[in-house]
């Protein structure tokens, strides 16, 4: 394993401990609401703290992007962290969450791993080398058509701006496919298109955080990924659309109806 990867998942291994924890005491955790349905408690605090400290230990010139603290350094080497994806699951005790570590260099998509720590599950996956789950190879699954597909999705919850798009591509969707899934933790549904438990994925408005990990999983299990129209900018219009390489592009060409002009200008 590289040396960097190995750094990223001893972070995320020490951000599990410390939710994990927290997740037997869930009712002495202090809540706020960053937004409407938007939720940080002290345990996203204190994983990304965790993670922070374990990555410039090892790399002190590096610089971070992380969901709570924001954009900190200067540096060809930007470490993208979700301490806590799917905090509403978490507080709920709802076990589905998952902490995303990426490493971008110079922009590009270098290293991801994703822990999923109330299944010990770890996802890794570095450019060119394949991606894997708890040291087993995986790839994305064979199925090639949408009809038989399980699609993973999130509900916007946040945002509402695109709620009536959406709601038309959930609609033609549901009667597309084998089945549309909504667990809560966009890090985790892209993990698990890598790993062949779903065929496809679909997403509005998430952040670089929530999705740079997973991307890089998928890319290296075989599988691609794209905006909305299919193209590069996912990581910055957050709009995203994976899957088996045939299930992706069937994927596209469901969802372009719906396209209004300003997610296509995304």
């Amino acid at each position: 394993m590289h040396p960097m990867l190995n750094t990223a998942v001893k972070a995320a291994r020490r951000a599990g401990a410390i939710i994990n924890r927290a997740s037997l005491d869930l009712d002495l955790l202090t809540v706020r609401s960053k937004r409407e349905n938007d939720f940080v408690s002290e345990v996203d605090h204190a994983a990304e703290q965790a993670i922070i400290d374990t990555l410039l230990a090892a790399y002190p010139k590096h610089s971070i992007l992380a969901e709570e603290s924001g954009a900190t350094g200067e540096s060809e080497y930007q470490w993208v962290i979700d301490p806590l994806d799917g905090t509403t699951n978490f507080l709920h005790g709802f076990p589905q969450y998952a902490i995303s570590i990426a490493l971008l260099h110079r922009g590009q998509l270098t290293h991801g791993v994703i822990y999923d720590p109330t299944r010990n599950e770890l996802f890794t996956a570095s450019r060119g080398r394949g991606a894997f789950l708890n040291d087993r190879r995986i790839r994305v699954s064979k199925r090639d058509k949408l009809k038989s597909a399980l699609i993973g999705t999130g509900f916007p919850f946040r945002d509402f701006t695109h709620l009536d798009a959406y709601l038309g591509m959930f609609r033609d969707l549901v009667q597309q496919t084998a089945g549309l899934r909504r667990p809560g933790s966009a890090a985790l549904d892209l993990a698990w298109v890598a790993a062949g438990r779903t065929d496809g994925f679909f997403e509005l408005g998430l952040n670089t955080w929530d999705i740079a990990a997973g991307c890089l999983l998928i890319l290296e299990a075989g599988g691609l990924v794209g905006d909305l129209e299919g193209g590069e900018a996912y990581l910055h219009s957050g709009h995203v659309v994976a899957g088996t390489p045939k299930v992706f592009a069937q994927l596209l060409h469901a969802l372009a109806p719906h396209l209004t002009p300003a997610l296509k200008s995304a």
